[in-house]
């Protein structure tokens, strides 16, 4: 009981000092962009666990990796995002990854090396506020990182442009683009139809951000998932998939990277290769 008590006044402290702090701090360092929109307490509380659970960087991590090089984006209120390119040899298209919500990106870069040798160069960045990149983390905020990135990506790159978003990833993905023509493909992989039913305007929620067409977008459920369960997905699959996408149940598959076995982590990670290399050139 008195554990119990001491962690909820450390939390309280927490958010009392992120969510107020002094005044003249909050006017130097909070963006517009990193309002909540999801509730005062709740979105600020989630976000601190989630960072929590996620961890420090290690370096250690990337020392096998070859072809890797360290990138780092500012966004357009200042905040710097950390991130990670695996270069191919000879690439024909690049992958944009958004993580899971407890993800660093230097927890799964060696997981994406596979995608590499298919001839794509890989991006992925720390959210904000996570790991290697500074900023408050805020729904709105992310969402609107990777509308930024995406569109520098773009620009610099007229390749075949795919989009791969694992869990709050996907989410974040198709509110940032998803009615857009701004990439080729995407996979959405165990991402819920709506956020919210937990406290976040409907305007966030995925299955509004779905485009007309929905041909080049692949959904991913896992029928052993227990984070993001089938009926939450089957709304945003049932509308994708009338609109020419492939929502695939897999009864083997559980939460992406919390598979029983490398075996089926990898059979996961073939199904997204063997849809994106559809759009090989």
């Amino acid at each position: 009981m008195m554990f119990y008590r001491s962690l909820m006044i450390l939390l309280s402290a927490t958010l009392w000092w992120e969510e107020v702090g002094s005044t003249e701090f909050a006017k130097n360092t909070e963006s517009d962009l990193e309002r909540t929109v999801c509730g005062a307490l709740r979105e600020p509380f989630a976000f601190w666990s989630f960072r929590l659970a996620a961890g420090a960087p290690d370096a250690t991590r990337l020392r096998s990796i070859h072809n890797i090089e360290r990138l780092s984006f500012t966004t357009r209120d200042g905040r710097i995002l950390g991130g990670y390119k695996l270069r191919a040899i000879k690439p024909w298209g690049t992958l944009l990854v958004a993580q899971g919500n407890a993800m660093l990106a230097d927890h799964i870069i060696g997981e994406l090396q596979s995608f590499r040798d298919l001839g794509l160069d890989i991006y992925i960045y720390g959210y904000r506020g996570y790991g290697l990149s500074g900023g408050k983390s805020r729904l709105k905020a992310l969402v609107s990182d990777y509308q930024e990135i995406i569109s520098a990506l773009n620009a610099q790159d007229r390749r075949r442009r795919f989009l791969y978003g694992i869990s709050m990833g996907g989410i974040i993905l198709l509110d940032a683009v998803g009615k857009t023509h701004d990439y080729d493909a995407a996979v959405i992989d165990s991402s819920p139809s709506r956020i919210s039913s937990l406290g976040c305007p409907e305007e966030y929620d995925p299955v509004n951000h779905l485009p007309r067409d929905c041909s080049g977008i692949k959904i991913i459920i896992g029928l052993r998932d227990r984070v993001v369960p089938r009926t939450d997905i089957e709304e945003l699959a049932t509308i994708a998939e009338s609109r020419g996408a492939e929502a695939v149940e897999y009864p083997e598959f559980a939460h992406p990277f919390q598979d029983l076995s490398l075996e089926i982590h990898r059979r996961r990670f073939q199904e997204v290769a063997d849809f994106l290399t559809r759009w090989r050139p």
